[in-house]
């Protein structure tokens, strides 16, 4: 069988998008992981999948497999290529489009610039819901590493992260360090790991060890998990600019009980079919 996507980046986090509204296919990890070789394959951070909604109220259903073939319960670059793509595909024509994710419901906003706005919903910040070992909230933690104890904070996204404080992100040990704490026992659903540098209270730089990709250009859920955490240890102010190696996003927060807002650009690379 043909298989038509579209091949799409938010800020260099690149991805694969697939209509299952209107085609359809069988997904495994072993067909995920052939397609996102970037040398016999497509090649992506992530695959995102369009499906019917569940639930009458929402518009679609988005799903989103790692490289590695697992699925994940949220990507924030991935939401607004989301937005982009039906929307071009005329799949919809609304610019407020509600989403099911395996993590909840998101609102996608497309605004008159282009730029989609995400609503990411409340962060959550229990230990028990990111989900880390740990026996109550705080805004830091410390984790035994091999090169011993690391300070870091910690929050869910619908995704869990884990955010550490670095002085220049030039020199951060992201791969190296974001591999160890990817797989720490302490987070049981493995975990994103960012590296934040403050510049400001409005700006930050951001280097993000993904779950089940390595360190990408850009992640969307990372920038907002870093947010919410410099935020509850006090370095930051309810908008900041989180510049990534792929570009810059905005993200607002005003406190706890509130939803994180993400905006930033969606672009479409090609259109292609891949036999299967």
């Amino acid at each position: 069988m043909l298989l038509r996507f579209t091949k799409m980046h938010g800020l260099g986090n690149d991805f694969m998008v697939v209509d299952l509204v209107t085609q359809h296919c069988k997904l495994n990890e072993d067909l995920i992981r052939s397609l996102a070789d970037r040398h016999r394959g497509i090649g992506f951070d992530q695959l995102l999948v369009v499906e019917p909604p569940s639930h009458p109220n929402n518009d679609f259903k988005y799903r989103i497999y790692n490289a590695d073939g697992g699925e994940v319960e949220q990507c924030g670059n991935g939401a607004r290529c989301f937005a982009r793509f039906v929307l071009d595909k005329k799949l919809t024509t609304k610019n407020h489009i509600k989403v099911e994710t395996l993590s909840g419901d998101i609102e996608l906003i497309v605004e008159a610039d282009g730029n989609i706005t995400v609503d990411m919903g409340i962060p959550k910040l229990a230990p028990s819901k990111i989900p880390f070992n740990a026996p109550q909230q705080q805004t830091t933690y410390k984790v035994q590493t091999v090169n011993g104890e690391m300070e870091l904070g910690a929050a869910s996204m619908g995704n869990p992260h884990a955010v550490l404080k670095v002085d220049t992100i030039n020199n951060a040990p992201v791969n190296t360090l974001g591999a160890e704490l990817e797989s720490h026992p302490d987070f049981p659903q493995r975990v994103n790991v960012g590296f934040m540098e403050v510049l400001s209270r409005q700006e930050v730089n951001l280097r993000v060890f993904e779950r089940g990709v390595g360190e990408t250009q850009a992640c969307g859920t990372g920038a907002c998990a870093a947010v919410v955490v410099g935020c509850i240890q006090g370095l930051l102010d309810e908008q900041v600019t989180v510049n990534l190696p792929g570009g810059s996003l905005t993200i607002q927060w005003q406190g706890e009980g509130h939803s994180v807002k993400m905006t930033g650009p969606a672009c479409r690379v090609f259109e292609g079919q891949i036999r299967l």
